[in-house]
């Protein structure tokens, strides 16, 4: 159980952001749920309960998430079950509980970037931006190559357009972590693949999805590509699963989440 001296709830994310900087061991609270599994002592908890950062909206053209709102939210929220074939709820409905979900929220999720996380993995096959307070915003693929530091992650924006996706998963039980997981898209001819728990960050397999995007998606052409994304990424071994083993599953996963992609409708 993580520790604490301090709790503020600012009113304003200059507020917010200024006591984060202030001392290393300050620490943004989002729903918590990996924090009660850990020991951190935290100087200054900052609980942006205050800052209206709980919604889910349409603005623009985009799809806008505050980084307060929780995983529960996104799957439930009928605009998302709507858009991208339901990709983001299908990504979070497996995620250990519904109470669990209820605490869990999209900004503490995406700003630590966890290798085993279902959400960055749905989000990178999508159109997905990152707004911080201090760095602004940028593409999801850009954010995760940063290095860690003190920022706060405001909200997500998603461009609303006719993209086809899906999300699969291997989890050894129906509240673990995923040994693997896979999202595809599809938009016009463009086509990204993407896989997660790895056991490392999701990450895009790009020449795997430019093969894919040239091509005539034939049944041999799919088992080619989803070998391709295989032989693109690298694996690892922890207590879920060998390298070997995430990477034949790698192919099943990609080559079940490109037919899927291909009859949605």
């Amino acid at each position: 159980m993580f520790t604490l001296s301090n709790l503020v709830q600012p009113e304003t994310l200059e507020t917010a952001y200024q006591i984060l900087s202030d001392k290393r061991n300050n620490t943004i609270l989002g729903g918590c749920a990996f924090l009660k599994m850990s020991s951190k002592r935290i100087g200054t908890a900052i609980d942006l309960s205050n800052l209206s950062l709980s919604y889910i909206k349409e603005t623009d053209g985009f799809i806008e998430i505050g980084g307060m709102t929780s995983l529960r939210e996104l799957e439930t929220h009928t605009l998302l079950k709507e858009s991208f074939n339901g990709v983001l709820p299908k990504a979070v409905c497996s995620i250990i509980g519904v109470q669990f979900r209820n605490c869990v929220t999209v900004g503490a999720s995406v700003f630590s970037k966890y290798g085993f996380s279902d959400l960055i993995t749905a989000l990178l096959v999508l159109d997905t931006e990152v707004e911080l307070y201090k760095d602004g915003r940028m593409p999801l693929v850009d954010f995760l190559k940063m290095p860690k530091q003190k920022d706060i992650l405001v909200r997500l924006w998603i461009k609303l357009v006719n993209r086809k996706a899906t999300y699969l998963n291997l989890r050894k039980s129906a509240s673990d972590y995923s040994v693997l997981n896979v999202a595809v898209s599809k938009l016009n001819n463009h086509w990204t693949i993407v896989v997660g728990a790895r056991p490392r960050r999701a990450a895009i397999a790009s020449k795997a999805s430019a093969t894919l995007s040239k091509g005539t998606q034939s049944a041999a052409e799919v088992e080619a590509v989803a070998k391709e994304a295989a032989d693109e990424l690298s694996f690892g071994t922890n207590m879920r699963g060998s390298a070997e083993y995430r990477k034949a599953l790698c192919k099943v996963l990609v080559k079940r989440a490109i037919m899927e992609v291909k009859a949605c409708k």
